[in-house]
C-alpha cells in the first residue's frame, strides 16, 4: 500500500527513512523532535551541528544512528498564524522536499509524523489534508511506500458532520452477528416440516425448443468464467485508464499489481478488491460482482463493509477520504 496511516511511535518504524518535524536549529526540542534525538543517541545531534540549521519548508538528511532506519530527514514546518501567512504552501514544501530527498537516497519506505500539528499549532484536520494530498500527488509519479504515523487517535478525527452521517448509516444497517446457529437450524427444520410443499423439489419442465442465442448473452456467459484478475483487467480497459493510473488511484503498489496481472488465479484481500472498485468508480452492483470473483461479499455485519458502501452509494470515490473515515472508525484501510 503506497500510503498508509498507522498508529505507532515513529522512532520504532523499520523503514529506510523517518522524517523529523524539527525546529530551525536542528538541535533537538520537544515532541517528535526530542523523541527522535533521544532514540537516535548523541551521534545524531553531533551531525546536526554540522548542517547549519534549516529554513521552514526545506529538508536536510542525516544518518539514523541508533534508530531502526538508515536516514533521518529533518524538515521545519510552519508555525500556524491563522492560515493567511503562507502556512499551507510551506507545509506542502515540507512533505514534497522530504519525499524528494528520500527518492534521491533510493529509499523505498519513509515514515512521516503529522508535521506542524503539535506545538506549532497547525489545525490537525487541515494538517492531515495537506499531508495526504501532497503525498498522494507525489506518489502519482514515484514508486514509494509512505507511512503517515499518528501517535494516537486524538491526533485526527474526521469532520463531525461526516462522522455523524457515517455513524447513522452504520446504525441503519449494522447487524450483530450473534445468531445461535443451532436455534436457526431448528427453526428452518420446523418451517420445512410445517410447509413441505414450499420446499418440495420442482417438477422438471419440458425441454423447450432451442431459441436463437443472443450475442450479449454469450458474452455474459463467457464473463461468468472470468477470474478476478481477468475481470479486473477488462474493467481497467473499459474505464480508459492505464494500468498505472488504476493501481495508483487504488493505493496499490506496482509490485502487487504485477502479481495480480501475471497470475490468472491470484486471490487478493478484500481491502485490495474494494480499493480497485473505488479506483474504477464501480457502482454497487459491479462492486459486488468484483468481490464475488475474489470470493468475498459485502456484509451488514461488518462496519468496514458498511463504511465503504456509504461512500459508493454517495458517489464519493476519493480513496483518501474513504481511508480517513475507515481510520477514524478504527477499521482496516483500502489498498494492497
Amino acid at each position: 500500500m503506497p500510503l498508509q496511516m498507522v498508529r505507532n511511535d515513529i522512532t520504532r518504524m523499520q523503514v529506510d527513512a523517518i522524517v523529523n518535524a524539527a525546529n530551525p536549529t536542528l538541535l533537538g526540542g520537544g515532541g517528535v523532535d526530542g523523541a527522535i534525538h533521544r532514540a537516535a543517541g548523541p551521534g545524531l545531534l553531533a551531525e546536526c551541528r554540522t548542517l547549519g540549521g534549516c529554513r521552514t519548508g526545506e529538508a536536510k538528511l542525516t544518518g539514523g544512528y541508533n534508530l531502526p532506519c538508515r536516514y533521518v530527514i529533518h524538515t521545519v514546518g510552519p508555525i500556524w498564524r491563522g492560515g493567511q501567512q503562507g502556512e499551507r504552501a510551506a507545509l506542502t514544501a515540507c512533505y514534497r522536499n522530504s519525499l524528494q530527498l528520500a527518492v534521491e537516497q533510493d529509499c523505498e519506505t519513509v515514515a512521516f509524523p503529522l508535521i506542524s500539528a503539535g506545538v506549532y499549532g497547525y489545525p490537525k484536520a487541515e494538517a492531515l489534508q495537506v499531508a495526504v494530498e501532497t503525498i498522494e500527488e507525489f506518489l502519482q509519479q514515484q514508486e514509494l511506500t509512505v507511512y503517515l504515523v499518528l501517535f494516537d487517535r486524538t491526533v485526527y478525527t474526521i469532520s463531525e458532520q461526516l462522522h455523524r452521517e457515517i455513524a447513522a448509516f452504520i446504525d441503519d444497517r449494522y447487524v450483530e452477528a450473534h445468531t445461535d446457529s443451532r436455534a436457526e437450524q431448528s427453526r428452518r427444520i420446523a418451517i420445512q416440516q410445517s410447509c413441505p410443499e414450499v420446499f418440495a423439489a420442482p417438477m422438471p419442465a419440458a425441454a423447450p425448443s432451442a431459441p436463437a442465442v443472443d450475442p450479449d448473452l454469450l458474452q455474459a456467459v463467457r464473463q461468468m468464467d472470468e477470474s478476478f484478475s481477468q475481470m479486473l483487467l477488462r474493467k481497467i480497459d473499459e474505464s480508459g485508464m492505464t494500468d498505472a493510473q488504476c493501481y495508483k488511484r487504488a493505493n496499490i503498489s506496482r509490485k502487487l499489481f504485477s502479481k495480480i496481472r501475471s497470475d490468472l488465479h491470484y486471490r487478493p484481500s478484500k481491502p485490495t478488491v474494494l480499493a480497485f472498485a473505488i479506483a474504477l468508480r464501480l457502482p454497487m452492483d459491479q462492486t459486488r460482482e468484483l468481490l464475488c470473483k475474489a470470493g468475498f461479499a459485502l456484509s451488514h455485519s461488518s462496519k468496514f463493509d458498511i463504511i465503504v458502501e456509504y461512500f459508493i452509494s454517495h458517489g464519493n470515490y476519493d480513496i483518501c477520504q474513504v481511508n480517513e473515515a475507515l481510520f477514524a472508525f478504527d477499521q482496516s484501510l483500502l489498498g494492497g
